[in-house]
């Protein structure tokens, strides 16, 4: 007697999610701008207390964050072009 196994099914290709990625770089940003302002009002103890350091790691973050939202502004526009969307 021959036992008839299914046919094995092919997988489907996943496509790996691909957002826009210029919304999350603004919102590191706005992220870092907020707890440096959060941490302005206590300048004085954090400078008393050796914790400073706290405040400049939001400055910096603050500002590689432009750095970040201009490559992902050239991700972008990278992506539109491979799939073959006008560039906007």
């Amino acid at each position: 007697m021959k036992i008839a196994y299914p046919r094995p099914v092919e997988p489907k290709e996943i496509e790996p999610p691909d957002p826009p990625m210029v919304p999350f770089a603004v919102a590191g940003i706005v992220v870092w701008a907020v707890l440096g302002l959060a941490l302005l009002p206590m300048h004085g103890w954090l400078s008393r207390h050796g914790h400073m350091n706290w405040f400049w790691t939001c400055v910096s973050g603050f500002l590689w964050g432009f750095v970040g939202l201009a490559v992902m502004i050239r991700h972008d526009r990278h992506r539109r072009v491979r799939r073959g969307e006008p560039p906007a």
